[in-house]
């Protein structure tokens, strides 16, 4: 397979979200039109979108829900349990810990670690805060694939060395630092200021945007 623009792996997670709430509530047929209203895209993005994985649903008829539904979930890998450590028990790591929908989607926390010893020992959600000493062997133990990060930028490179090395084989990655990974390993960056910065921008511009679409 080709490989698929991140773009199109967020909209897949849109189109998913919408449908579950359309299989939800019972209905049975969604159109490549009402999708593309419903995640602020165009039909033809959706259709293209959903044919690098095969053929889904009939001319003048729709996708079937249920069904494609459930393809989304596979094609996303979201028929199996994914283990995921988190490091860095601060306020962010604090609010990804207790974070409900990961259960939800299938991805269950198995460790939270930190380098304070003040904070280790203590409960942190569902699970206790252990030491960073910890962290290697916990990861081979648990096989966890998943690593998030929510520590100082000055600690990131060499926690992602680690973890790495431990057999941690995708980050997302919310410490304010640009980290390099080998190849084998996914990386994802989240940058709420820069995240910020994109709102204020388009508060900032909105009048141009507006005449621009006139």
């Amino acid at each position: 397979m080709k490989r698929i623009a991140d773009s199109t792996v967020r909209r897949l997670s849109m189109y998913l979200r919408y449908l579950e709430d359309l299989d939800t509530r019972g209905q049975q047929t969604a159109s490549s039109d009402e999708l593309a209203h419903l995640c602020g895209t165009t039909p033809a993005q959706v259709r293209k979108d959903l044919s690098f994985f095969g053929s889904f649903g009939k001319r003048g008829l729709g996708y079937p829900v249920h069904e494609l539904t459930a393809h989304l979930r596979e094609i996303l890998g979201l028929q199996r349990e994914w283990k995921v450590i988190i490091v860095g028990a601060g306020k962010i790591g604090a609010a990804l810990a207790n974070y409900r929908g990961f259960r939800q989607r299938g991805f269950t926390v198995v460790g939270v670690y930190d380098h304070d010893p003040d904070k280790v020992g203590k409960a942190w959600g569902d699970a206790t805060i252990r030491s960073m000493d910890d962290l290697a062997q916990d990861i081979r133990r648990e096989e966890a694939p998943i690593a998030v990060l929510a520590i100082p930028a000055e600690n990131a490179q060499a926690v992602v060395d680690q973890i790495v090395a431990a057999g941690i084989r995708a980050i997302l990655n919310f410490a304010p630092a640009q980290i390099s990974v080998p190849p084998h390993v996914s990386l994802k960056s989240v940058n709420m200021a820069m995240e910020l910065e994109g709102l204020s921008f388009a508060l900032t511009n909105a009048g141009l945007l507006d005449q621009g679409a006139a």
